[in-house]
């Protein structure tokens, strides 16, 4: 069975709120169902959950993500390149006056 974005959201909530096996019986679904969801949220995130069923995010967006990732790895090794060289040159600064 399937089960739609806002009733996972709310049997999620509940979880927390009174256990697994509890909120499982009382929503009437598996407890497995409801353990896997939990164990989804954890690793993945609860944006992993999307419409009526999960899935992934798509591998444009990962994409999109490790480009970004990237430029802010060249930025931060631009920023640390001049922090260097300002180290350097107040270092020979200091030592001469």
């Amino acid at each position: 069975m399937q089960y739609d974005n806002s009733f996972k959201q709310e049997a999620l909530e509940l979880s927390d709120e009174i256990g697994v096996r509890k909120a499982a019986e009382q929503l009437g679904i598996p407890y497995y169902t409801l353990a896997d969801w939990r164990y989804i949220r954890k690793h993945q995130g609860a944006s992993y959950f999307v419409g009526s069923v999960y899935k992934r995010k798509s591998v444009d967006e990962k994409d999109r993500r490790i480009q970004e990732l990237e430029a802010e790895l060249r930025e931060t090794k631009r920023a640390n390149e001049i922090l260097k060289d300002d180290i350097g040159f107040f270092g020979s600064y200091t030592d001469h006056h």
